[in-house]
């Protein structure tokens, strides 16, 4: 038996395929390693996974039958991790036609891979975004929260994924999770987050782009944690035909010039701010209630920020050879 995990070379996708090879689980990849970021990094994150025993690797977009009916050929897919998505809120304002793409059709396309599969499968866990939020005031987010005000397209995106699951283990007894992420970070991380973006201008000596005086607020959560709490949630699927949601992050929002702070210190140096307003799809703060994680299957993320940036700018140091 095998987990299909899809973006198997983006950031997520990589730690979740090494932490079930490392557990003896065989891995089916898929990625079709496209160019939103540099393609570089995704193959070197491929490259770690080949030739691991257990792992077997399928070029090709969710959003083409063909490319996820030969993933599925790889072996017996009793478990998905669906983490391929087309990510990026401000990007999703540049380029809504990739979020239509990739995150409606894509993710229709795995649900009816699933639907396929029958009895066979187990659970489907797939990736939603604290993003669905929006613009609510409540804080901490909590799953029982009304989500119907997106403020991006790749939040209106990530909310009818939701729904198209719901449906779908409604309609065919499919059994799904869905996991709100809430801002992941770390090594191997994805070069168009603050927390890369933040560290490789601080070491060069360029200025920063800050939004809003810098007053937003983000829940951090650090790579480890993230993986952990997948691997618990696919070990323990729902009764057949249910479909549940969770929030998986740290609980612990960090304003964004305390976040440069802990860069500064880590790094030696000083920022060099360029001062900017909101962006346009931007929040004011993230805050993920993960009581129910917790309740359900023991969560707790276990990485302060300092430790965990620490260690994202030691692996940045030695990727960029510094």
């Amino acid at each position: 038996m095998a987990v299909l995990v899809t973006g198997a070379a983006g950031f997520i996708g990589y730690h979740v395929a090494e932490a079930l090879l490392a557990r003896g689980e065989d891995v089916v990849g898929l990625d079709d390693l496209n160019a939103y970021y540099d393609p570089r990094l995704k193959q070197a994150r491929l490259d770690r996974l080949a030739g691991r025993p257990g792992f077997r690797f399928v070029k090709g977009d969710i959003a083409d039958e063909e490319a996820l009916a030969d993933a599925a050929g790889q072996g017996t897919i009793d478990r998905i991790v669906h983490l391929a998505a087309q990510a990026g809120v401000r990007y999703s304002i540049e380029n809504p036609r990739a979020y239509v793409r990739s995150n409606l059709v894509g993710h229709v396309n795995v649900l009816e891979l699933a639907r396929g599969l029958g009895a066979e499968l187990k659970h489907l866990v797939y990736a939603s975004s604290s993003s669905v939020y929006g613009g609510n005031d409540k804080a901490p987010f909590a799953e029982t929260d009304a989500v119907e005000k997106p403020v991006s397209l790749y939040a209106a995106t990530k909310r009818a994924d939701e729904l198209m699951s719901h449906a779908y283990a409604h309609l065919y007894g499919i059994p799904q999770t869905g996991l709100r992420f809430f801002t992941v970070y770390g090594p191997w991380g994805r070069p168009d987050m603050a927390y890369w973006l933040f560290t490789a201008a601080l070491l060069s000596g360029k200025p920063i782009d800050v939004f809003a005086g810098g007053t937003l607020t983000r829940d951090f959560t650090y790579i480890d944690d993230i993986v952990a709490g997948i691997l618990k949630v696919l070990d323990g699927p729902p009764e057949r035909g249910a479909h549940r949601l969770y929030n998986i992050g740290n609980s612990s929002p960090v304003s964004v010039n305390d976040f440069i702070a802990v860069l500064e210190r880590l790094t030696g140096k000083t920022a060099v701010r360029n001062e900017l307003p909101m962006q346009p799809g931007d929040v004011r703060a993230t805050h993920a209630d993960t009581g129910a994680l917790e309740r359900d299957f023991g969560f707790r993320p276990s990485t302060p920020l300092d430790e965990g940036l620490a260690r994202f700018v030691a692996w940045y140091r030695g990727w960029n050879g510094l």
